[in-house]
């Protein structure tokens, strides 16, 4: 199984944010940043899929150079390969179209993001990614197994879970159950 984890780039929730040109543009002097928590949750399901089943695990990020420690970091975890689309991710939109061109060629059974990133919260690429290829999407996933190309899985509901079958290719937007 190919295993495509799409990371994002994100502030330390403990840093401490400034903002400059009048408050207009964010000031990144000084910030950590840290590979978006919803998207690690992913990364840690995809490694154990890598050691349960044998899958291949690659991480992709839509930025530029300024990136390149949190793709380092997803490899440190055990990713076998990093992917860094050059480009500033200008809005959710065109980050998906981004990700969508690799998804086509690549091969990817699974593609697993964060069902939203802590910097915008907009929750929207994941669920792109998916309209513009067609594929199988889930959000809000909290649990996933695979077996051959049948997957169940659980996402977070109001008042519990809902438990769900499909098969893959599949887009998840997981998050931490």
């Amino acid at each position: 199984m190919k295993i495509l984890v799409c990371i994002s780039h994100v502030p330390d929730t403990t840093s401490k944010i400034n903002f400059t040109n009048n408050d207009s543009q964010f000031d990144t002097n000084g910030v950590q940043f840290v590979i978006n928590p919803n998207d690690e949750f992913g990364l840690t399901r995809a490694i154990w899929f890598q050691e349960q089943q044998g899958a291949s695990v690659t991480v992709i990020n839509v930025g530029g150079p300024e990136t390149e420690p949190t793709l380092r970091k997803a490899l440190a975890i055990g990713a076998n390969e990093a992917i860094r689309i050059n480009a500033t991710p200008s809005d959710g939109f065109y980050v998906a179209q981004q990700l969508a061109e690799v998804i086509k060629t690549g091969g990817y059974d699974l593609i697993i993001a964060g069902k939203e990133s802590l910097d915008y919260n907009g929750g929207m690429v994941p669920g792109m990614i998916a309209g513009l290829l067609g594929y199988n999407f889930l959000n809000s996933c909290v649990e996933l197994s695979v077996d051959g190309t049948t997957v169940k899985a659980a996402r977070e509901i109001d008042g519990g879970k809902e438990i769900v079958s499909t098969s893959l290719p599949l887009i998840i937007g997981g998050q931490k159950d």
